[in-house]
């Protein structure tokens, strides 16, 4: 018998990959979108990596009200919770709320429903902020202090409502298991015009838009290979009540990563910047955009995590931060997003 998975955030990156792989594997889906208006443009992002068929449906669920939660699980085996708000905003209640309210309305509809498991996409983020540098790489026993400061609002709300999920779990989670994947920085191939914070990266550094790169560092997973560590965590039994750090190795800076994209891509990469930005004209820039100004309390700073307990316990195997970039890039090409 086929068996049922529910995606949340079904416009999402991560989301639009984890239903076309969900649909490969030979699973029903069910997708949640904000919006009915939403049906055409899912359809035609998951088309380009596998036909959806009629064992994609869509339904309207918003994380910030009960509505809809109860028939979106209905007969579901498994949840995959990637819904979450990412905007860059000085406004912390504006994407703490949906983060951590949404978590715990769709844990408790899946308990109600009698789903055998959750897995939510949390992130290093979660893991890693709040603490002094430390030689060894991060691992899945370690928090995000919330309270220590210098990270974005969104990092917050994906610690707090992560925090939430764990919470929920113990007090009144009965038979549901949870299961959480924590990416580092996800890039690979776009599905649609509509890119991630990440890609958004990648094209700038294509179109030029960045005169030098800032002095930024970060981990780099492919988003195939998140999706892949989530099926193996909704369905390993070992799994469930676990975290799964999910990177290919050590952290990198913009520098390398442009590096790459010009070894890599030749002419098409000839508006990559091949200097480092000051950082006082980042912190500048920052005092009016608040994109950058996210950023700013990331200059300089390097933190490595470990995906070996992934590795080692589900036998996951990550492609590596060059593969994941340079897909990245030549998605965006091929969508005309990044100009030639």
């Amino acid at each position: 018998m086929t068996q049922t998975v529910l995606v949340t955030g079904a416009t999402g990156f991560v989301a639009g990959w984890s239903i076309a792989e969900l649909l490969r594997r030979g699973y029903t889906v069910r997708a949640t979108v904000r919006g009915q208006s939403n049906d055409a443009r899912v359809r035609a992002a998951v088309a380009r990596a596998v036909e959806p068929g009629d064992r994609l449906s869509l339904v309207k669920a918003d994380l910030l009200d009960d509505d809809g939660w109860d028939a979106a699980v209905a007969g579901c085996d498994y949840v995959l919770h990637v819904a979450s708000p990412l905007i860059a905003t000085k406004d912390e209640p504006a994407v703490i709320r949906p983060a951590v309210d949404g978590v715990v309305r769709v844990l408790r509809a899946a308990r109600d429903g009698g789903v055998q498991r959750v897995v939510f996409t949390s992130t290093c983020g979660s893991i890693y902020y709040g603490h002094p540098p430390q030689a060894e790489p991060f691992d899945e026993s370690s928090w995000t202090n919330v309270q220590a400061g210098g990270m974005s609002a969104y990092v917050k709300s994906k610690a707090l409502a992560e925090r939430a999920a764990w919470d929920f779990i113990k007090a009144e989670g009965g038979a549901l298991e949870l299961t959480t994947v924590n990416p580092s920085g996800i890039f690979g191939p776009a599905l649609s015009l509509d890119v991630s914070s990440s890609l958004t990266l990648i094209k700038r550094l294509l179109i030029g838009g960045l005169p030098a790169c800032p002095d930024l560092w970060f981990g780099v997973v492919d988003v195939r290979d998140v999706v892949d560590l989530h099926l193996r965590a909704m369905t390993a039994p070992s799994a469930g009540g676990e975290r799964f750090i999910a990177t290919s190795g050590p952290a990198v800076s913009m520098l390398d990563i442009a590096a790459t994209l010009r070894e890599r891509l030749g002419d098409e990469a000839k508006n990559v910047p091949t200097r480092k930005l000051p950082d006082w004209v980042v912190r500048v820039i920052g005092r009016f955009n608040t994109n950058i100004g996210d950023l700013v309390p990331l200059l300089g700073q390097r933190r490595d995590a470990t995906s070996a307990k992934a590795q080692r316990e589900l036998g996951w195997t990550p492609r590596s931060w060059q593969d994941a970039v340079t897909a990245t890039a030549e998605s965006l090409l091929q969508l005309g997003v990044a100009s030639r």
